[in-house]
């Protein structure tokens, strides 16, 4: 007999006349946790990772890197790594929810003496696209194919060493596959040129590129078209402490922004290449003030209504959900172009969305790169459904602030992707959170 645990619907609210107030220590950077570990892991003699986020993306990361014989020994954020060369796993790879995981060491396993590498997860990950970068490492030497042949996981690499020369890519789905490449291309045997076609997130590969460097791996490059890495290079080990993620911080900014208050986010800057750090000048665009600190950033807002905009988020896709929140708050339409892309992620983010809040009576255009969403005055309740996406959750949380008494969100489970503690920040700095399980989707 199958048992079947019911969902938790999560309602988020804010006490009558309540604001949001206090401070938050923002969680390490999701994506330089990744990149860390796996450069870590390829290069000789020990690294020490500071900071590092341990979430169900990162830690399938890790797992990743030991399969591939990297020695992790983690203790309190902080990892201690033992570089190898890469080696066949000796089982299925599982990458759980993250495609990072999966596109990444799709490409360093392919680096591997001799064997297959099998890589699979969840269902969402079953779903993503990969042939794009099955197609480059097929012009670099590497036989790699999606066992079903649709272009998804699970995937199956051949191992036997990436031949390198010239390639191509497409930018357009996600930066990821062109950080995958420029990660491996130093494991190369021969130098690789790696033309990339309508680049979109290209923060993303600038981190790639700023960490490479850290680790002693050199990349050139003309603008985001066209990359040289130069075979025999190798990862040499460092210390490096994880950033703050603005990713996550993003949120906590809107919510403040949306019901007023004041909060200071802790160990954030700018320092080094995070994209999602344009919702500082969104919010500030909007009617938020923030002002920037040496190691902290304080957002503060009325609580009033906000004004409208046009955003191009091509290249801070993950920032779509924020600024959809932030619509809702809005005296004038909010326009969102350039996220084709974002429909590549855990889930469609554009239907999703688009489906989602249309149930609070927010009148939204879906467009194939984006939405057009019109202000509202007064929001219904509504059961809201994440559909396991953390950003859809903690983004319909935001909308649950603006009903009085919250509205349940379905998908609290998919928060340990990246940010497993919101909900007790969000309670801490005046938000009221309330569970019981629901009656399903």
């Amino acid at each position: 007999m199958t048992s079947t645990v019911e969902p938790t619907e999560t309602t988020v609210a804010m006490p009558m006349g309540g604001t949001l107030r206090g401070s938050v220590s923002v969680p390490p950077s999701k994506s330089y946790t990744h990149r860390a570990t796996l450069m870590a892991s390829l290069a000789g003699g020990e690294s020490t990772v500071s900071n590092a986020l341990l979430s169900r993306d990162t830690k399938a990361t890790i797992d990743a890197c030991r399969a591939m014989g990297a020695a992790v020994v983690g203790s309190d954020h902080t990892l201690r790594i033992a570089g190898t060369d890469p080696k066949t796993p000796d089982d299925v790879v599982n990458v759980q929810n993250s495609g990072t995981t999966l596109r990444f060491m799709t490409s360093v396993f392919a680096a591997s003496p001799e064997g297959y590498a099998v890589l699979s997860g969840d269902s969402s990950i079953r779903r993503r696209p990969m042939q794009p970068l099955l197609d480059t490492l097929r012009e670099l030497g590497v036989e790699a194919w999606s066992t079903r042949l649709n272009g998804c996981a699970p995937v199956v690499v051949k191992a036997g060493g990436i031949r390198g020369g010239e390639a191509t890519i497409r930018g357009d789905v996600s930066s990821q596959f062109v950080s995958s490449v420029l990660i491996s291309a130093p494991l190369a045997k021969t130098d690789t040129t790696l033309h990339v076609a309508d680049a979109v997130s290209r923060p993303y590969i600038e981190a790639t590129l700023r960490l490479s460097r850290l680790f002693g791996v050199r990349v050139e490059r003309e603008e985001y078209d066209t990359f040289m890495v130069g075979a025999g290079q190798r990862y040499e080990s460092i210390r490096f402490t994880i950033p703050a993620d603005f990713s996550s911080a993003s949120f906590i900014v809107a919510a403040v922004a949306l019901v007023g208050g004041r909060v200071e986010l802790e160990n954030l800057n700018t320092e080094l290449p995070q994209g999602d750090s344009a919702i500082l000048t969104i919010a500030g665009g909007l009617g938020a003030k923030v002002r920037e600190g040496e190691r902290s950033i304080t957002v503060e807002s009325d609580g009033e209504r906000l004004t409208g905009g046009t955003f191009d988020l091509g290249d801070t896709p993950d920032l779509l959900p924020v600024v959809a929140a932030l619509a809702l708050r809005c005296d004038a339409p909010v326009e969102v172009t350039g996220t084709a892309h974002a429909r590549y992620k855990e889930t469609d983010r554009i239907a999703i969305l688009a489906k989602e809040l249309s149930k609070l009576g927010v009148d939204i255009e879906e467009r194939p790169d984006g939405m057009k969403i019109y202000p509202v005055r007064e929001l219904k309740r509504a059961l809201l459904d994440a559909h396991d996406d953390h950003r859809m959750f903690m983004a319909f949380t935001l909308a649950s602030l603006l009903i009085p008494g919250g509205t349940p969100v379905l998908g609290e489970e998919s928060l340990d992707v990246s940010y497993p503690s919101f909900l007790e920040d969000m309670s801490g700095l005046g938000a009221v959170v309330a569970r019981r399980r629901g009656a399903g989707r």
